[in-house]
């Protein structure tokens, strides 16, 4: 299985190289690396989008790469293998498994690449040069408090559903999760740990590898759990269309509120359509774009960024006292995908 993956990978960095999308650092351009968890998510097609922009404009060259899926992180490490005998000046990674991909980090870091992680930090963050990201602690919490004062000015009693990533628990899947209970009013105990919540309030958790089947699927688990579920966290918007699917199936998509990370159009206009209550949305452009640019400076003078937080807004059509939000025309002004 691990073969395979890795020639899927070799196969990937020949593609992008014989279309001009990658190249090597001979011909006195940086050859800077991105590698995403996939290639279908509007999210990190974004990102690629934002990494090809910025090397236009600092004369560096962009050899991308992604997981089959959310959580092979076999395919990452044979891409950052592939970065390393390339002459990569530097990686931008959203880990797939934030913990298993360190080795590989640690080796590109010590072969005197930079390596900034986006998105999603590793674990420890540490572990890499930088990490240019969402505070997805915040994302969760924003969504957390605008569902607590919705469900309080209406009188009801949550039913809570959440929809995260994979067992994995990587980073940006704890933070968002328990961001929202904290934002809610949960008592989390293990900040680091999702899932050892004791609080009634809560049907239960399912994982959703970050799309729409998964979302489907993990809704349906847990409407047989309790079919009285009324408030649903989902990771990101695409898991969130999937459980809305499965609501609607149920006959049940007009008595729960869905509430998600990302921001992408599609995302946005499902809360504008009242599919989704309020999302969180961030930044994908944004992040690959510095990414490209420290990378092209550590090239040119050796200097290694800082962390970078690139923002959060809570995009909702119902304002919540108390929550700062802006409402889906602004959100569609800012989105992606």
């Amino acid at each position: 299985m691990r073969r395979t993956v890795g020639v899927t990978a070799a196969a990937l960095l020949t593609l992008v190289t014989a279309c001009g999308g990658g190249g090597s650092s001979s011909g006195g351009t940086t050859l800077v690396g991105l590698v995403t968890k996939t290639d279908t998510n509007p999210f990190f097609v974004k990102m690629k989008e934002g990494a090809q922009q910025a090397a236009s404009s600092a004369g560096a060259t962009v050899q991308s790469f992604a997981g089959k899926q959310d959580g092979d992180n076999q395919t990452q490490v044979d891409a950052i293998e592939n970065l390393i005998a390339s002459g990569a000046k530097g990686i931008l990674i959203t880990p797939s498994d934030s913990k298993a991909i360190v080795p590989s980090v640690d080796k590109a870091r010590a072969a005197g690449l930079l390596v900034i992680a986006l998105d999603t930090p590793l674990e420890p963050a540490s572990a890499a040069d930088a990490t240019f990201a969402t505070d997805n602690y915040k994302a969760g919490l924003l969504i957390g408090q605008w569902a607590k004062s919705k469900f309080a000015k209406e009188g009801k009693q949550a039913k809570i559903a959440l929809l995260d990533l994979n067992p994995n628990q990587v980073s940006v899947d704890v933070q968002r999760d328990q961001g929202f209970l904290e934002g809610f009013g949960v008592d989390v105990k293990d900040k680091a740990r999702i899932g050892d919540e004791s609080d009634p309030r809560i049907v239960g958790h399912d994982v959703t590898n970050g799309d729409p089947s998964g979302g489907r699927t993990a809704m349906e688990n847990l409407l047989q759990k309790d079919p009285g579920v009324n408030l649903v966290y989902t990771i990101n918007e695409p898991a969130a269309a999937g459980a809305y699917e499965a609501l609607k199936a149920a006959g049940k998509e007009k008595d729960v509120v869905i509430v998600s990370v990302d921001g992408g159009c599609p995302g946005v206009n499902n809360v504008k359509a009242g599919v989704i209550g309020a999302t969180s949305q961030q930044y994908p452009l944004k992040m690959a774009q510095l990414g490209v640019e420290a990378v092209s400076k550590f090239a040119k003078d050796g200097s290694k960024p800082q962390n970078t937080d690139t923002g959060v807004t809570l995009i909702t059509d119902q304002p919540a006292d108390g929550v700062e939000s802006k409402d889906s025309a602004f959100g569609l002004q800012n989105c992606w995908g």
